[in-house]
């Protein structure tokens, strides 16, 4: 089993990398997120998930090892396959899918390419407790104490109803007068982020 690999990017393809390690290249998967993060011609390492089948040996790689965690409970999950798993994953920014999982967030989900509601539905119910939000999630998302207080706030929910992931939500009303009710400042929040 392949745990990680490091070398140096030799190309750069739709869905993934090849990572040339000593004259041999590997085709590796990988998430949006990370997709633009590697770069050609820069050393890098990749934690490796390694799917071997009847018909194929493809290999999956991720820039951190939190990701690879999610990637995997994400494969626990019934009717998850690994391309699956990567297209949840590329989405949005790890902090962003786990916000998404933990809050219920579905149409957020569902922007994954090929999961529909039921899936997005299953992946909630069985993830919710185990991608929690602790305190390094929160400072990686960009909630700050004060935004972390918004994500009981109703104009927050709303936000994050209509698409938003808890970050932006608490972001687009960072700039909004708290006092205001509920539907008002969901309104600002909305016109604020379309200037």
């Amino acid at each position: 089993m392949i745990a990680t690999l490091e070398g140096v990017v030799s190309e750069k393809l739709a869905d993934q990398v090849i990572l040339d390690i000593k004259g041999v290249g590997y085709g590796i998967f990988v998430t949006a997120e990370d997709h633009g993060l590697l770069k050609a011609g820069e050393k890098s390492k990749v934690y490796v998930y390694d799917y071997v089948r009847e018909q194929a040996h493809d290999l999956f790689g991720f820039l951190t090892r939190d990701t690879k965690d999610l990637f995997e409970q994400l494969l626990a999950v019934s009717g998850v396959g690994p391309k699956m798993a990567l297209n949840v994953l590329s989405i949005g920014s790890l902090a962003d899918v786990r916000s998404a999982l933990a809050e219920g967030n579905i149409k957020f989900i569902q922007q994954a390419n090929g999961v529909g509601r039921r899936l997005a539905e299953r992946l909630v119910v069985e993830l919710k407790d185990k991608v929690g939000l602790n305190g390094a999630d929160l400072e990686s998302a960009g909630l700050l104490r004060s935004e972390a207080k918004l994500l009981g706030d109703e104009a927050v929910q709303a936000l994050v109803a209509l698409g938003y992931s808890s970050s932006d939500a608490a972001a687009a009303l960072q700039e909004v007068d708290p006092e205001l009710p509920t539907e008002d400042r969901v309104k600002q929040a909305l016109i604020g982020g379309k200037k």
